[in-house]
């Protein structure tokens, strides 16, 4: 009978909801930064493109750009991410200032990239995703101020970001949070609620009588006592 030993695998699984932002040094456009320490106390977005010198990635990064202060606004970082090495990256980001001007005025990144040539980071995040290709896929961590991921997207290779639906998550995240709601399709343009947000259905027959109560004195408005909104 064979004798059945233990061995210590490195887990390589792909982080989740609610966890949080795995511990990692990378090298960037702008040195060597620990991920997520670098950004302590801050919300940060990290978009990981196929490849430097492709059309659609530049479209997205002159969207990033143009929105970088409206990030920074909601106290969020920015922090792009391929397995291109980082002379490349310099080089794609001198290209974008050189070619790339919006009402007249060149656009100059000034988020960090990471060059991850040796695809240790894409793999850690799940970024490579083997039916569509060797490079990264376009990936949206947003994590939050406790470096907790909050939200995930995965988009192909062939479609483009909407980079005002990461700012406008960013935002219900951090509206969700101060107020301790949910957000409601589309907000803050509703079609049924506008900009306010609804309150967590009741959990007892108790709660429940509440909400009518608390509907009728006007502080919050109700279709029915599980499904209430108020304004933010």
């Amino acid at each position: 009978m064979t004798e059945r030993k233990d061995c210590e695998c490195e887990r390589n699984s792909i982080p989740l909801l609610g966890q949080k932002f795995p511990s990692l040094k990378v090298q960037t456009t702008q040195g060597l930064l620990d991920l997520p320490e670098h950004f302590k106390g801050k919300w940060f977005v990290l978009f990981s493109h196929p490849a430097d010198f492709t059309p659609v990635c530049t479209t997205e990064f002159v969207a990033f750009q143009l929105r970088y202060e409206k990030f920074k606004a909601l106290n969020t970082e920015l922090i792009g991410l391929s397995i291109d090495q980082v002379f490349s990256h310099i080089k794609w980001i001198e290209w974008i200032k050189e070619n790339i001007k919006i009402e007249g005025k060149p656009v100059s990144i000034e988020f960090p990239v990471i060059a991850d040539d040796t695809g240790k980071v894409a793999k850690k995040l799940g970024l490579i995703h083997e039916a569509k290709g060797t490079n990264t896929v376009r990936a949206v961590f947003i994590v939050d101020d406790k470096a907790v991921i909050r939200a995930i997207l995965y988009y192909p290779q062939e479609l483009g970001r909407n980079v005002d639906e990461i700012l406008r998550m960013v935002k219900a995240l951090q509206v969700s949070d101060k107020n301790s709601v949910a957000m409601p399709h589309n907000w803050p343009e509703n079609e049924l609620i506008g900009s306010d947000a609804i309150i967590p259905p009741a959990m007892s027959v108790q709660e429940a009588e509440q909400r009518l109560q608390q509907e009728k004195q006007g502080s919050i408005k109700c279709f029915d006592w599980w499904l209430c909104y108020k304004k933010v």
